[in-house]
């Protein structure tokens, strides 16, 4: 059993409020959970209104299923106008 982890570091820079970086994050994060079989979550941040470090978990049989979900998961976060991924870490444990 792998377990990837994705802690990626991203800015909001449209957000003028925690409420408007919340409803952008939970709108991403969802649509994480929906498409691709990861476990998403706000882990820093919580309370600056224009940065958020968020972690993308994946439990696979391989190293490979695994890398591979997370780097669909990472593209299609990238996809997402309002939000930059800045610095990733990317662990298999």
């Amino acid at each position: 059993m792998i377990v990837g982890l994705a802690a990626c570091e991203c800015m909001i820079y449209e957000s003028q409020s925690l409420k408007d970086k919340r409803a952008v994050l939970q709108r991403i994060m969802t649509r994480l959970k929906r498409k691709f079989n990861v476990s998403v979550a706000e882990v820093d941040f919580q309370d600056t209104w224009q940065r958020t470090k968020i972690a993308i978990v994946v439990v696979a049989s391989a190293r490979v299923p695994a890398e591979s979900e997370l780097q669909h998961a990472l593209k299609y976060l990238d996809s997402f106008p309002e939000i930059e991924r800045t610095i990733t870490d990317i662990e298999y444990l």
